[in-house]
């Protein structure tokens, strides 16, 4: 956990340390002791936990012992408080602590993970008091996606929401990250105490990796530009639901697919190619899970861009997850954050072939018009897929037919967002006539479709 990331190099000081709580190796979040020494209690607290120790309930924690298991942790226990109020010192009751440190002594645990997310004090006084590293839901999700970040552009967003959330979180007891002598001019000013040092350099790299994703968008925005012409498809939906092996067996594409959360951070665009209709690209993106931490959400603003510049989404929801309405609920609420929310979107119900009783997915299908069910691992149901982006295609598209003289200002942005389906001459002037987005054809303040 807390896997290093090679973009985060914040030079050649002494490394930002923590006795208790891991610490920044060369710039970057620390590892946690090697894979198998991880032993960690898991804890739930709230109103939504009211039920957990009952078999015929649905398991609360389900999700957080896959987010565990997807950062190579062992789950040595579980510690479940139903509380309808908060303790603003540590989260759950004192009572709780108590039991919660028998356990981790009971269990020989050196990690405690909470499925809630915990005020720089709480996790700070709960280590204070258990003697073991102490993280949230936040902080475990980051975590992963560390793991996962590969390419530059996913490195920067990981560090830079890496850096946002630990910045609250420094306290005397962590090292400076500058040396103790020897420092450059203005590096630290008069009076400063070392904790504001630390905290200003943090800010200062932050600020570093802000510019650095602003350069990352310009770039993108031109690689959008260039393909502007055809109608696109965002894939979104919760994480593990399948988008990615969708996109490959829709686009006959190799994008990397594996059975675990937030294998895909990094945004993948393919093409579509169905005769007799318009160039089609579809997008991929990272899956959205409940209660994603914002700073993630900020970090990752050039590759969310994919979805609030799309024509219209396809939102993938994993039909075989006993909890995927809840899922679908999330997926939605994320999207509304994104401003995604007024986006025309085609829901696809993916896994078809883990549902043993095809009544239920048909029954399930029946209640989202316009819906389709799929295993994009089988192929069953892609015909009826692509049908689906092709009806999504020709509503979102609009038809004109317009003259226009040579040195018209609108020609060259017709050519560059359009599919010209005809070209001729008409008195002099050129005629096309061509299909262009709705929401295009509205930027250009074009008349009414012909």
């Amino acid at each position: 956990m807390g896997r290093t990331l090679e973009s985060s190099q914040l030079g050649k000081e002494q490394p930002l340390k923590n006795s208790d709580t891991g610490s920044i190796k060369d710039g970057h979040m620390a590892d946690f002791p090697e894979k198998g020494a991880e032993r960690a209690i898991l804890v739930g607290a709230g109103a939504q936990y009211a039920h957990g120790d009952d078999p015929l309930q649905p398991d609360p924690l389900e999700e957080l012992r896959l987010l565990a298991e997807t950062a190579g942790v062992m789950i040595a226990g579980i510690v479940i408080q139903a509380r309808s109020h908060i303790d603003p010192t540590y989260y759950i009751g004192k009572g709780k602590v108590q039991e919660l440190k028998t356990a981790i002594e009971a269990n020989k645990a050196n990690l405690v993970i909470f499925d809630n997310d915990l005020s720089p004090a709480q996790a700070s006084n709960l280590e204070e008091d258990l003697r073991v590293k102490v993280i949230d839901r936040s902080g475990l999700i980051l975590d992963i996606f560390a793991i996962r970040a590969k390419t530059r552009e996913a490195k920067t967003q990981v560090e830079l929401a890496q850096l946002k959330y630990l910045l609250p979180r420094l306290t005397r007891r962590w090292t400076h990250l500058s040396r103790q002598a020897g420092g450059g001019v203005f590096l630290r000013g008069p009076g400063e105490t070392q904790l504001e040092i630390d905290r200003r350099r943090v800010r200062e790299r932050i600020a570093h990796l802000t510019e650095i994703l602003k350069t990352i968008e310009r770039q993108r925005n031109v690689s959008r530009k260039s393909r502007r012409g055809a109608f696109k498809f965002a894939l979104v939906g919760y994480t593990n639901t399948g988008k990615s092996t969708l996109l490959n067996t829709l686009c006959g594409s190799d994008a990397p697919v594996e059975d675990k959360l937030f294998k895909t951070l990094d945004s993948t665009t393919r093409a579509v190619r169905i005769p007799h209709t318009p160039e089609m690209l579809v997008s991929d993106t990272v899956g959205f899970i409940r209660n994603l931490p914002h700073h993630l959400v900020a970090s990752f603003k050039s590759t969310l861009s994919e979805v609030r510049d799309a024509d219209a989404l396809l939102h993938v929801i994993d039909i075989s997850n006993p909890d995927w309405e809840n899922q679908e609920k999330t997926v939605l609420q994320v999207l509304h954050e994104l401003g995604a929310s007024g986006i025309p979107a085609v829901t696809v119900f993916n896994k078809i072939d883990r549902v043993e009783n095809p009544g239920a997915v048909r029954s399930i299908v029946a209640r989202y018009p316009g819906s389709t069910a799929v295993s994009a691992l089988t192929g069953e149901g892609m015909d009826q897929l692509r049908n689906r982006l092709c009806e999504q295609v020709l509503s979102g598209l609009n038809t004109f037919d317009m003259s226009f003289n040579g040195d018209d200002s609108l020609l060259p942005i017709i050519y560059r967002n359009a599919t010209i389906l005809r070209t001729g001459n008409d008195d002099g002037k050129i005629h096309l006539t061509f299909t262009i987005s709705k929401a295009m054809a509205k930027r250009l303040n074009l008349p009414e479709k012909i």
